[in-house]
């Protein structure tokens, strides 16, 4: 029989390691913005907390000596919101550095890779600036109703009869409410003598 021959062993040898290259990962992060990371929403605690220091300081230097009709005057619901939006962000910073986290929405239908339909902000926003110049020559209840049947119409309401009567019921509520009710003096335009 013919001995067969195993080649002699060669000992282990462990691959050689790949020269390093330079670093380019970042520096780690210190400071602040190592606290913040993972806490993003500490900045919208900040955020309202300054808008409710704001409503809060707008009340307090409010001049309502024009509206003043009983007890509940216009400082009252500036003052519950700026309260409010304190409260809020205090309970929000609270639970974000307990480690409380928002969870993120399951059930959204928005396709993100969609682009966004600025055609239809462009038009909102037009509707609201024809508002604005309108208010005063032709009153609040006639600016306020083709502001809101330009916003229905804009954002798909199709309804010829009944979005321009809903939009003038809701003008000249909103308008009654605040000028009649609440004493905040609206411009009522043409219609001032009949409203």
């Amino acid at each position: 029989m013919t001995e067969r021959s195993e080649p002699p062993h060669e000992p282990a040898t462990e691959p050689a390691e790949p020269a390093a290259e330079p670093s380019t990962a970042a520096p780690p992060v210190t400071g602040w913005r190592a606290f913040l990371h993972g806490r993003s929403e500490l900045l919208l605690c900040g955020l309202l907390l300054a808008v409710g220091l704001l409503v809060l300081t707008d009340a307090v230097t409010m001049n309502t000596t024009f509206a003043q009709r009983g007890p509940v005057g216009p400082k009252t619901v500036p003052y519950v919101v700026g309260t409010a939006l304190l409260v809020v962000a205090a309970l929000l910073a609270v639970d974000v550095l307990r480690g409380g986290k928002g969870e993120a929405q399951g059930g959204e239908d928005v396709d993100l890779d969609d682009p966004g339909d600025w055609r239809t902000v462009a038009l909102l926003v037009g509707v609201f600036l024809a508002h604005a110049a309108l208010i005063n020559p032709l009153g609040f209840p006639i600016a306020g109703a083709l502001l809101f049947w330009g916003a229905a119409h804009i954002l798909g309401s199709r309804s010829p009869g009944r979005d321009p009567l809903i939009a003038a019921v809701l003008s000249v509520l909103t308008f009654v409410i605040f000028n009649n009710l609440l004493g905040v003096p609206l411009p009522g335009g043409p219609l001032m003598g009949v409203l």
